[in-house]
């Protein structure tokens, strides 16, 4: 949809825009907004959250599961908003770290709370502040060295330069948006779902395969398994998952421990040094940026990584996510909380393995031997005692083919639905700046009537 831009436009005066439209004014944000403090006498009001993905938020609606609703040991002094207050975490307002409440409740107290002005629209404002616009320009107004240490103080936050349209195109700016980011998300929501059950096409495609094999007409048997039920007959069960090492110590191992490889012997180059984050069931890609130095991964030879070994992660929501160190990353060593396997490729191939190990039938294998905490884990010994069933080699490199030729296809997919929801959140963003610093024109917007398709029916005579 294209939409008109205003009629006449004027310098604005300030670095923050070149222009605005001429009915607009600008304001210091101190003559828009006043913080105020209030804290909380008992510490039993709902605790908000702030983030740069939805603003402000119940901190109960928001946290991951076995979280903790907050690490204080009493909510006691922290600071009370009310609905349509403005809240803003000081040390990421650069990063969206603010927005308008829709609660009543309390924040942490190191968090700034402001209240406006009777002529400014409070959602107006939710999306003005949060533009990449106006966060680009609290980056430079923030105190401090690096990234993770700039403040946005409330004095130098008072002297930002707000754009003011009239209250009534300001609620007008707020409800169009209210609107149309409505249909985006909603756009956006079809497409997550989508990709939802492309992931759950690709698990179950991996999970069939790696557990009933690729002929459909293979007499079968009972596996032993309840929850598994039949396998191909000629299929080896129980295989003991250590027997798929090679046979020489060191085969099947997890990391040092703390007293082998301490925090001070890291260091920006060197021999890597793999985390749990760097395994994914998708594959290896690492996301670590420590090393140790050639000596030290001498010393630590036991844990010594190289292509082709199969890398599990011992802790997780759920621990066992498996993959394959690929060829063209360096030898490295792992941390105590991964395991690494180099197979006995006569009686397993890694890739067949990882697969095994990220099909329903491994998760839940491995979620029995799982112990709770304030994440499941899993032991190197447990582990090393699983049982898994395997087809011979040459069944395995065909699932193997199969599989990779599939999952490329749904992962292809995949990947375009993530793009086109990239496009579709660039979109929105877009539309938001424009609206909120006038480039577009929404005063003559009205709310279309709601749809109604039993209005005009025609009852027969």
């Amino acid at each position: 949809m294209k939409y008109q831009a205003y009629e006449e436009y004027k310098d604005s005066g300030v670095e923050l825009i070149s222009k605005l439209p001429a009915s607009w004014r600008i304001l210091r944000g101190k003559f828009v907004f006043t913080e105020y403090s209030v804290r909380s006498v008992t510490g039993k009001e709902t605790l908000l959250s702030v983030s740069e993905y939805y603003g402000v938020k119940p901190r109960g609606d928001v946290i991951d599961k076995g979280d903790f609703l907050s690490r204080a040991e009493s909510l006691v002094d922290y600071k009370k908003c009310e609905k349509n207050d403005l809240v803003m975490n000081i040390m990421l307002a650069w990063k969206r770290g603010l927005g308008v409440t829709k609660y009543d409740g309390i924040v942490s107290p190191a968090y700034s709370v402001f209240r406006f002005s009777e002529n400014v629209s409070s959602d107006y404002m939710h999306y003005l502040l949060r533009t990449d616009t106006y966060t680009g320009h609290f980056k430079t107004r923030s105190t401090g060295v690096i990234d993770s240490r700039l403040r946005l103080y409330p004095e130098s936050f008072g002297n930002v330069p707000i754009l003011l349209p009239s209250t009534d195109e300001q609620e007008t700016i707020a409800n169009f948006l209210d609107h149309e980011t409505a249909k985006i998300d909603a756009l956006i929501e079809k497409q997550q779902q989508l990709i939802k059950l492309l992931k759950e096409k690709r698990q179950a495609v991996i999970s069939h395969a790696v557990t009933k094999g690729l002929n459909s007409n293979a007499p079968m048997r009972d596996s032993g398994v309840e929850w598994l039920g039949d396998v191909p007959e000629h299929w080896v069960t129980k295989v003991k998952l250590t027997n798929v090492s090679e046979s020489n110590r060191g085969s099947f191992v997890n990391g040092p421990f703390g007293s082998d490889l301490l925090a001070c012997e890291l260091r920006e180059d060197g021999v890597p040094v793999i985390y749990i984050r760097d395994l994914k069931r998708t594959g290896y890609k690492r996301k670590s940026t420590v090393c140790v130095t050639s000596e030290k991964a001498e010393q630590l030879d036991v844990c010594k990584v190289k292509s082709g070994d199969v890398l599990i992660s011992k802790v997780g929501d759920p621990p066992g996510a498996a993959c394959v160190y690929p060829e063209n990353e360096a030898d490295a060593i792992i941390t105590q909380d991964v395991i690494r396997i180099r197979v006995d490729r006569n009686v397993v191939t890694p890739l067949f393995l990882t697969m095994l190990l990220n099909s329903d039938f491994g998760q839940m294998v491995i979620n029995d031997i799982s112990v709770e905490g304030t994440r499941k884990r899993v032991s190197l010994g447990d582990f090393k005692a699983t049982r898994f069933i395997l087809p011979e080699l040459s069944e395995q490199n065909d699932i193997v083919t199969y599989v990779d030729d599939t999952c490329e296809k749904i992962d292809h997919l995949i990947a375009r639905s993530f793009n086109g929801v990239d496009l579709i959140k660039e979109r929105r963003t877009a539309l938001i700046s424009a609206a909120v610093t006038g480039k577009i024109d929404v005063r003559n917007w009205q709310a279309p009537e709601p749809s109604n398709k039993n209005n005009n029916k025609e009852v027969a005579a």
